[in-house]
């Protein structure tokens, strides 16, 4: 009897959590194409880093606190696009062409007011906002360098924010699709580029003046235009294949119905990855209280740790792919069960990747031009990311899974409402009334993904996510499509 009803838990353990070659070789298909895109934009991100830190650590801390502005306007974009994604993912699982161009359009209505707000914000209030990162311990000459070297680098990097926002609304739509080699091809071209102007420019090769930081971010800006240019240029030419781009131009409308419904879904999101992004810059800003030094190791271990981190980033598109279609194709119940194996398959991969990560974190930090207090504390903040990195697949996979749902505003609760109310307040209070040194206070502050983790699988178990969002939107935006004088955007 023992023997049967083990039998039995195991075959119900592998019917939830694994699936069968046909599934697997869907997921490699699609998430291959965003490892290969994501590894390689994050090893020419350390390859960068690398480059800077060569110049010196107070250009390496002044490009890391000018990123950290950037990657809240890319996560205020991501999360912008995001609704629009939610939509256009179930369009094309419903083979809804014209829903899906919809969609295209009210992304480019979107970074359109972004792009405007945040160029506004970073040319009036930059130095400001830089200066935030800069109150801890350190030699007030090297405090004002990294100003100097923040400030220059944020403001020639302002003009990639166009072509990174198009290339983003448009790779985007192509991942929704399940097309992910031509999103792959074009970072690859925009990273190569990247590499060998970063390597002419800031140290003055091939004739070119030494331009160090500023070097490196005009390098990126052309990267960011080429990129563009690939993606933009092959969908337009091949409409065939990629039929939103038939007529996209030809109207700025939107039906109403529609436009109210992405927005409706679209703000917690956008707010959503606003917050968030807030939150993590804001958590670097409470550690960089204990002193400069722990400004240059979190850039050092956020850098590296990316670069280990791209199966996580690329299971999430998976999931909102996988998920996303089955729910527009109206199989709530392949949704479930794709849900749950993808998140058991990431957090497999991630128990080994996150071993790897521990096993090389002492040595890593020595490629670096820096302290060895600089190399000791980004070591440790490594080892924590590793530790960590499990419940970090997971808590990921359910971030996709119940938007794909169009539970946005569950997912604003889940994401940056449980980082503002618990991950800021505890990591605050830690740093501003405990005397607990960086190397154990950032540990402590990053166990609160556990919480974070035993809520996520909570919320998968209930099944309340999962749900067609289009099948009435399909019918409105059809009728809107043929009625002349339909009321539109």
């Amino acid at each position: 009897m023992k023997q049967i009803a083990s039998t039995g838990a195991f075959s119900k353990f592998r019917n939830t959590f694994i699936g069968d070659r046909k599934f697997y070789t869907t997921v490699f298909m699609l998430v291959l194409p965003l490892i290969v895109q994501n590894a390689i934009s994050n090893f020419v991100n350390l390859l960068d880093n690398i480059m800077i830190g060569q110049v010196g650590t107070p250009q390496m801390s002044g490009v890391a606190i000018a990123n950290q502005l950037i990657f809240v306007f890319n996560l205020t974009i991501f999360g912008g696009l995001s609704g629009a994604g939610i939509f256009g993912a179930q369009f094309f699982g419903a083979e809804d062409h014209d829903g899906l161009r919809y969609t295209v359009r009210f992304k480019l209505w979107t970074i359109t007011v972004t792009l405007a707000v945040a160029i506004a914000l970073f040319l009036t209030r930059g130095d400001q906002l830089i200066f935030l990162y800069l109150t801890g311990e350190g030699d007030a000459a090297e405090r004002a360098a990294m100003l100097e070297y923040g400030r220059s680098y944020l403001r020639i990097m302002l003009w990639g924010l166009l072509p990174f926002t198009l290339s983003q609304a448009y790779g985007g739509t192509l991942r929704e699709m399940g097309e992910t080699l031509l999103p792959m091809k074009a970072s690859l071209a925009g990273v190569i580029t990247n590499l060998c102007l970063n390597y002419i420019l800031i140290y003055g090769k091939l004739g070119f003046p030494a331009l160090g930081v500023e070097g490196a971010a005009i390098a990126t800006v052309i990267s960011r235009f080429v990129e563009l240019a690939i993606i933009f240029v092959y969908a337009h030419r091949h409409p065939g294949r990629f039929r939103f781009v038939e007529g996209l131009y030809r109207s700025i409308r939107i039906p109403k119905g529609l436009a109210f419904n992405i927005f409706k879904k679209g703000i917690p999101l956008l707010v959503n990855e606003l917050f968030w992004s807030l939150g993590m810059t804001t958590l670097m800003q409470i550690f960089s209280t204990r002193g400069l030094n722990v400004v240059a190791a979190i850039n050092i271990s956020n850098t590296i740790t990316n670069l280990f981190n791209v199966f996580i980033f690329s299971m999430g598109s998976a999931v909102a792919v996988m998920v996303g279609q089955a729910l527009g194709a109206n199989d709530i119940p392949r949704a479930k069960q794709t849900a749950w194996r993808l998140m058991f398959f990431n957090v497999c991969i991630c128990i080994v990747v996150g071993g790897a990560l521990a096993v090389t974190s002492p040595f890593i930090p020595y490629i670096y031009n820096t302290t060895d207090d600089v190399r000791m504390l980004a070591t440790r903040f490594m080892l924590t990311c590793a530790m960590y990195m499990g419940f970090n697949a997971v808590t990921n996979c359910v971030y996709f899974t119940i938007r794909s749902g169009g539970k946005t505003f569950i997912t604003f609760l889940f994401d940056s409402v449980y980082t503002w109310v618990v991950f800021v307040p505890v990591t605050y209070v830690l740093a501003r009334f405990t005397s607990l040194d960086i190397s154990i206070l950032y540990p402590i502050c990053y166990s609160t993904d556990i919480i974070k983790f035993i809520i996520g699988i909570i919320i998968i178990k209930s099944g309340n996510w999962a749900q067609n969002i289009v099948s009435d939107t399909t019918s409105n935006v059809c009728n809107e499509c043929v009625e002349p004088n339909a009321d539109a955007l």
